[in-house]
């Protein structure tokens, strides 16, 4: 088998310039030397050995670019030029190496003529924001054509690449399906680097529904809230009074949250009307996003992904589709953080008022109801994937306290910690997968509740716990559930 892995990893090698570039650390030394054996044997190919050197080549500077701190950084300045001492400044014309950003599928006949290649990476880059400075640049292609990625450094990101592909799948369970092939999620391309740093493929033309509603300071915009509803509470009242409530009884709390819902009423579909003026097409997009947020919340349920606040959801100014973000909460970690989550996916007021008079009703709970049958479906594909996923040494999914208390004292800026190193914590994992496994086939199996329940009843009840006012007001504050 292995003799055989590694004639594969030959032959793609050899024809595309796969990515096998050095890691920069690791936990497992029994891979770090399987993977040093099987570049040693690459490398006596003198083709394939230059590949690797350009991949390694690729990857040190972009994990350089990841880490770099310009001198006289300003919170105020826009963009800054990359300097020319700079690794990534030096590849140039690497036309037979995959774009990092770019999907690359196997070929049977491993003819790879047709790949995108790198042709330079632009001499700039576009701060983001965030407490480690992750970098928006660009590349361009072999095709001419330059295409936006997010480089980030002191972020595991393995977790994020992991969702993606786990998510890719679950579309390809849903396209086969007669009633489902225009159910899908979003998906956009992660490459690890290393343990800590990473680049993103950069979603053009999107922006967070929390930027649409609240705004963004930094560029003097006051949110759709503010605009169209100018005599509302403002947000931060509402989330200074729901802070006021850390610690009081969960009657007090929910008094609270019911006089913030009366005195602030939801916006989000003036998104529609002012991005898609069109009645044909308003009608078209508003559709897409119903789907599109039926689809992530049954999968997104399935897999336990929590810190659902709204900087981690953007939504497509094109398509109108949502697309979900940083995936560091997953396999229902959230209920262990210091607050816990109580619901199981967001679907708050200013998600349902994008969906239009029938709300949760009508194409909503339809889609749901569909994506929820084809998952029980392939629930056996589903568990076998997760299965190696989740007892990985390797794929640090599970949150430690610092990790926990990190992201609810800043939401934004979080970064993620790496794989675990010792027996005792692997032991742990060990037996907290098994849990995760155990939930995961329950909601599969429309068991979670103790007895076997309809898709139909499933689906209800998710909204229900979704929605309900007793449970929203629980929430940590900068999951902002008013919005």
């Amino acid at each position: 088998m292995i003799s055989g892995a590694r004639l594969s990893v030959r032959r793609f090698c050899t024809n595309s310039g796969l990515s096998v570039g050095k890691q920069s650390e690791t936990v497992q030394t029994g891979r770090v030397a399987a993977a040093k054996n099987l570049i040693t044997k690459l490398n006596k190919n003198k083709t394939t050995a230059r590949y690797i050197e350009k991949l390694q080549n690729v990857c040190l500077a972009l994990i350089e670019l990841a880490y770099y701190i310009p001198p006289m950084a300003s919170d105020k300045k826009k963009e800054y030029a990359i300097p020319k001492g700079l690794k990534i400044m030096k590849i140039k014309n690497f036309n037979d190496i995959p774009l990092p950003i770019c999907s690359l599928e196997v070929n049977p006949s491993k003819n790879y003529d047709r790949m995108i290649g790198i042709a330079s990476f632009a001499d700039v880059f576009y701060p983001v924001g965030g407490i480690n400075a992750p970098k928006r640049t660009f590349c361009i292609g072999t095709d001419g054509k330059k295409r936006s990625m997010l480089v980030k450094g002191h972020d595991d990101l393995r977790q994020d690449a992991v969702m993606q592909q786990v998510f890719t799948i679950m579309n390809n369970l849903l396209s086969s399906g007669k009633q489902t092939k225009n159910l899908l999620i979003r998906t956009y391309k992660i490459v690890p680097l290393s343990m800590r740093s990473g680049v993103l493929e950069w979603v053009d033309n999107s922006m967070t529904i929390g930027s649409y509603l609240v705004g963004d300071a930094e560029n003097k915009d006051v949110g759709a809230h503010v605009t169209y509803r100018p005599r509302d509470r403002k947000p931060k009242y509402c989330r200074d009074a729901l802070a006021a409530c850390a610690g009081k009884s969960p009657e007090q709390k929910l008094a609270t949250y019911k006089k913030i819902c009366h005195e602030f009423k939801p916006v989000f579909h003036k998104f529609f009307e002012s991005t898609f003026p069109h009645p044909s097409i308003w009608y078209e997009r508003r559709r897409a996003y119903v789907r599109s947020v039926a689809t992530a919340s049954m999968c997104g349920y399935v897999l336990g992904i929590g810190d659902r606040h709204v900087q981690n959801i953007l939504i497509d100014k094109t398509t109108a589709e949502v697309i979900h973000i940083d995936f560091g909460i997953a396999f229902e970690q959230g209920k262990i953080l210091p607050t816990p989550e109580t619901v199981p996916f967001r679907l708050t007021r200013d998600i349902v008022d994008g969906m239009g008079v029938s709300g949760v009703e009508g194409d909503f709970r339809r889609s749901c109801e569909k994506t929820m049958e084809v998952l029980r479906q392939h629930y056996q594909t589903i568990i076998s994937i997760l299965e190696v996923l989740l007892y990985d040494p390797l794929y640090a999914w599970t949150v430690t306290s610092a990790e926990a208390n990190k992201r609810q004292t800043d939401e934004s800026n979080s970064s993620r910690n790496s794989s675990p190193n010792s027996t005792e914590e692997e032991n742990h994992i060990n037996i907290t997968a098994d849990r995760a496994l155990l939930r995961i086939r329950e909601k599969l199996q429309g068991t979670e509740l103790g007895h076997p329940t309809t898709i139909e009843h499933q689906v209800g009840t998710l909204i229900q716990q979704a929605t309900d006012p007793a449970n929203l007001c629980k929430l940590f504050v900068g999951w902002q559930p008013y919005l």
